[in-house]
This record gives C-alpha cells, sequence and structure tokens, in this order.
C-alpha cells in the first residue's frame, strides 16, 4: 500500500498545480517533447477567469525568447470561471490587437482566430500549439479548429501572453516561471 501511494506522488510530483488546475509537466507539440515552463492566473475584475499553461523545449525567464524563438511551443488555457461567452473572448483579442508592433499584419488572422471559439465553462480547455513550418494549431475544447500560418501570427499570439502589455502581470510572471 505505501508502495503505491509513494508511486502516485511520484508521478504527478512534477506536475504543476495552480487554482485547483494540474497541468502535466510535459506536452508534445509537432513531435516534441516540451516541458512546463510555468502556470499563471488571469484574472479580471477580481475574478479567476482561467490557469495559462506554458510549454517550451526548454524554461526561460524571458517573454521576448519565448516570443522570438522559432520552436515548438503551447499556451494553453484551462478555464475555471463559470462561463465566457464567445464574443468575450473575440473581444479579448480585439483589445490585444492594438498592443501589436503592427496590427493590420495579424488582424486578418486574429479574426479567423476568433471565428474558431466557442462560449466555454469551467473545465474546458483552450489551446494554441505553434508548430515551426507549419503554423499556430487553434484548439477549442478538444477539436482542432484550424491552423493558422506564420510565425508572425504565432509571435503576436505569444506576445498577448508575455509580451510588454499582457492581461495581468501575474498572468506573464507565472507563465514565465516567477
Amino acid at each position: 500500500m505505501t508502495a503505491l501511494v509513494l508511486a502516485l506522488f511520484l508521478q504527478n510530483a512534477d506536475a504543476g498545480e495552480l487554482a485547483g488546475v494540474t497541468a502535466p509537466d510535459t506536452a508534445t507539440v509537432g513531435g516534441q517533447t516540451l516541458v512546463l515552463n510555468g502556470m499563471g492566473l488571469r484574472e479580471k475584475y477580481f475574478f479567476d477567469i482561467y490557469v495559462g499553461s506554458l510549454y517550451l523545449p526548454a524554461k526561460t525567464t524571458s517573454g521576448a525568447s519565448v516570443i522570438s524563438q522559432d520552436v515548438p511551443k503551447r499556451i494553453e488555457m484551462t478555464f475555471i470561471y463559470s462561463a465566457v461567452t464567445t464574443a468575450q473572448l473575440c473581444e479579448t483579442y480585439d483589445e490585444d490587437l492594438q498592443y501589436m508592433p503592427d496590427p493590420s499584419a495579424v488582424k486578418d488572422r486574429f479574426e479567423t482566430l476568433k471565428s474558431y471559439m466557442s462560449d466555454v465553462v469551467a473545465g474546458d480547455k483552450i489551446t494554441y500549439d505553434y508548430v515551426p513550418g507549419t503554423g499556430t494549431i487553434v484548439n477549442v475544447k478538444g477539436v482542432v479548429k484550424g491552423t493558422i500560418p506564420g510565425k508572425d501570427f504565432s509571435d503576436a499570439l505569444f506576445t498577448v501572453y508575455v509580451g510588454a502589455h499582457p492581461p495581468t502581470g501575474n498572468l506573464k510572471k507565472g507563465l514565465l516561471g516567477g
């Protein structure tokens, strides 16, 4: 019995946990195993909205490195708020566009991203997997919605989370392992 308890403990020893969400210590994107870089909490108006998890080939504390490296990477959002509407998700992306260096260069692809969204409830996940040479694979509630081409789109999307103007400082800090 003691061996079983110890085995179960060790199995999850490297997994991350935040606000009741457990993230595995690794993920596979584009055939490459990535490590959990960090987890951060997205809050809005004192409500906990989602836990973000960032996966990379190697850990880093640099948002600029996360954005610029042309390597497989993943952002996963696990929603903990009772319900977030498609309109709310899309409004957030519209707000994020204003902080892009050249919003017009990626606006059409953000429109595509918004078309993939649907209402989410606590426990649902939205995952963005960037695969070099392929693009950003968008998965909403366990369904692959499509792939958005371009490293510049991936850079813009990851800038949303770990760039100069993240949704919250705590989210960015957590994703970067802080």
